[in-house]
């Protein structure tokens, strides 16, 4: 007589995911900071406000890493996209002035391959210790009915805090105020839609192939680590320097700059002002991309704008490239609205 169905048999391996949970527990661990007060398995992560934050704010921000996972996919490489999920997110709350505290991800897959799973987290986790952030859980479900064999989804979510008094809102932004722009890694994880259909239908690439102008292929260029700013903002932030930052995602400059600008205020950017990196000139060049929807969908070598005093630009500019980051003086502040190119 048959034993019946089990969710094994259905697509979902339980002993599996057991095994990857055990396998991850080193890895979480490793992240843990002095405000860390529980373990992996636990329904809920717990973790201290800091004491050293006079009024504390507590900061969230989630994201996912879009279709640049298709690239993961391609390549068989997994290790880096986690990264760029903590760097986004890590970068968007430090636009408010806040450091981070926790993250946690989400993994979505068809079917536990413990090796893939593996690599995806040991990502985050690099992430988190570079960004001195706790990883304090998160979820790995089994969907076999709902993802294709050997894919998976990724999202994340994180809290950081920053004193009320440091909050960046936007409000001390003035007209002549400078434009610093801190150089990007390459497509960081926006405009990979656009991207994949020109490298791989238009061009006809493969993964390995060697994309023209870059001097790396098709999938060391595109799967490059989105870049955390955190490190090279650090001291900026501390000296009350900084006016406002505006991370460079999905819109690219005109999308993104512009929210975090106070009502009557726009801004000019210089485009003689960097040097847009091979990637983005082989991407317009072989798909026909007009200029305009360049600048709307990538962020053209500009990762993060920090808005300063004009006396300040050069200290910003130092903390950078002194940390390996590459940046610029990009343009100013005017009166008006939105964002001019010259």
């Amino acid at each position: 007589m048959s034993d019946g169905l089990s969710y094994a048999a259905a697509g979902v391996d339980l002993d599996a995911a057991e095994r990857t949970k055990e396998g991850l527990r080193a890895l979480v661990a490793s992240t843990r900071d002095r405000f860390t007060l529980s373990e992996l398995g636990q329904f809920g992560g717990l973790y201290q406000v800091p004491d050293d934050i006079d009024g504390p704010v507590l900061v969230s921000s989630a994201d996912g890493v879009g279709t640049k996972l298709k690239l993961a996919f391609a390549t068989g490489r997994h290790d880096t996209v986690g990264q760029c999920l903590v760097n986004h997110c890590v970068n968007d709350i430090l636009v408010q002035g806040a450091r981070p505290l926790f993250f946690l991800d989400y993994l979505a897959t068809g079917e536990m391959d413990e090796t893939v799973v593996q690599e995806v987290v040991r990502g985050v986790a690099i992430a988190c210790r570079d960004n001195g952030c706790a990883l304090l859980g998160g979820e790995t479900a089994q969907m076999p009915d709902f993802y294709a064999r050997d894919e998976y989804d990724l999202a994340g979510f994180i809290v950081g805090a920053v004193a009320r008094d440091r909050v960046l809102d936007g409000s001390a932004i003035r007209e002549g105020d400078v434009l610093v722009g801190l150089g990007s890694t390459g497509l960081h994880t926006n405009g990979y839609t656009l991207a994949r259909k020109i490298v791989f239908e238009v061009m006809g690439l493969g993964v390995d192939d060697e994309l023209p102008g870059t001097g790396r292929s098709a999938g060391e260029e595109l799967l490059a680590v989105h870049r955390s700013y955190l490190g090279v903002l650090r001291r900026p932030l501390e000296d009350r320097i900084v006016h406002g930052l505006a991370h460079v995602t999905g819109g690219g400059i005109p999308g993104n700059l512009p929210r975090v600008l106070p009502e009557g205020l726009g801004a000019i950017v210089d485009r003689g002002a960097w040097e847009v990196p091979a990637v983005f000139q082989t991407l317009q060049d072989a798909g026909g991309v007009a200029l305009g929807e360049m600048d709307r969908v990538f962020n053209m070598g500009v990762g993060m704008i920090v808005v300063v005093e004009a006396s300040d630009a050069r200290a910003v500019i130092d903390a950078a490239r002194n940390g390996g980051v590459d940046a610029w003086t990009i343009g100013s502040i005017c009166q008006g609205s939105g964002v001019t190119y010259r």
